[in-house]
């Protein structure tokens, strides 16, 4: 497949992500991109990169990059896609991006207004017109639009490489994935999505959201106030609720540690449930890349 014609200079200029993570199934024909996804998460933790077969609805290659200092997400992904066999490919089925940061709200559908999209993210955020473009995404199903400001610059390459491509904040992915997993009577729970400095809330109940907010942290500390701060909002009681986590933690954490002492049924999430897996991610704890898997259950 021929790749992007973009000659921007940001793709010589910017040094090439450090590889973390790349696990890909043999199975993967890149000669037949038409029956592959592929999936990009961009923020502060990095590049993420995510195939999944269309037909078989699985995971066929899953790759983390770490962040490259003072680059921007733009210069950091078109690095990437200049030396990659598959990044800024295209003939792809279909493309989706989820850009990570704390820029975003969510409104009822019935009070969106198309236009505004500025005006209803001034409340807590003011685009910088000049590195900022804004988007809104539609979730169909539960008559919800999030509207999202992203670095304009790596908006502008996805649009050019990939001009049927969707791009989504990474809240609309943990939102689709928790709910497509949680069942209609289930009673109110927490969710925690713990990214590099930022932690993402969500509450669910009756498969509905009652609560979606990212909040940035430093420290553990941090963390543990901003959950237990919601879970009092919230009425939830940490000695009995239980909490699910995903993200970029371990077991033996200090963050970990801390959401335990003060939580007392923590459990980590699984993977999103109805989708299949290449062997070749068995060693990757389920609990992680959880949005990324998730793009796949976003319209």
């Amino acid at each position: 497949m021929p790749a992007s014609t973009s000659t921007s200079p940001l793709a010589s200029a910017a040094p090439l992500p450090t590889a973390l993570s790349r696990l890909r199934d043999e199975t993967l024909d890149a000669s037949n991109l038409a029956t592959y996804n592929l999936y990009l998460t961009a923020g502060a933790a990095g590049i993420r990169v995510g195939v999944a077969d269309a037909r078989r609805n699985k995971f066929v290659l899953l790759e983390d990059y770490s962040p490259v200092s003072a680059t921007s997400l733009a210069g950091q992904l078109q690095a990437l896609a200049a030396q990659h066999d598959l990044v800024g490919q295209q003939g792809w089925n279909s493309v989706r991006l989820a850009v990570q940061n704390r820029f975003f709200t969510l409104l009822p559908s019935p009070l969106f207004r198309a236009g505004d999209e500025a005006t209803y993210l001034r409340l807590h955020h003011t685009v910088d017109a000049g590195h900022e473009s804004v988007h809104r995404y539609t979730h169909p199903s539960l008559e919800i639009v999030s509207v999202f400001a992203a670095e304009k610059a790596l908006a502008d390459w996805f649009q050019h490489t990939y001009p049927a491509g969707k791009v989504l904040h990474q809240s609309s992915a943990l939102l689709e994935g928790v709910i497509h997993q949680t069942e209609q009577s289930a009673p109110r729970r927490l969710y925690l999505s713990i990214s590099h400095q930022e932690l993402t809330i969500l509450a669910i109940r009756d498969k509905r959201p009652e609560f979606c907010n990212v909040f940035p942290f430093a420290t553990p500390e941090d963390l543990i106030y901003y959950a237990i701060l919601v879970m009092q909002e919230l009425q939830l009681n940490p000695d009995q609720d239980t909490v699910v986590v995903w993200g970029d933690l371990m077991h033996d954490s200090e963050l970990f540690t801390i959401l335990r002492k003060y939580i007392r049924n923590i459990r980590f999430g699984n993977r999103p449930f109805d989708l299949s897996y290449s062997y070749r991610l068995n060693d990757v704890f389920e609990y992680r890349f959880f949005e990324l898997y998730a793009l796949h259950l976003c319209e």
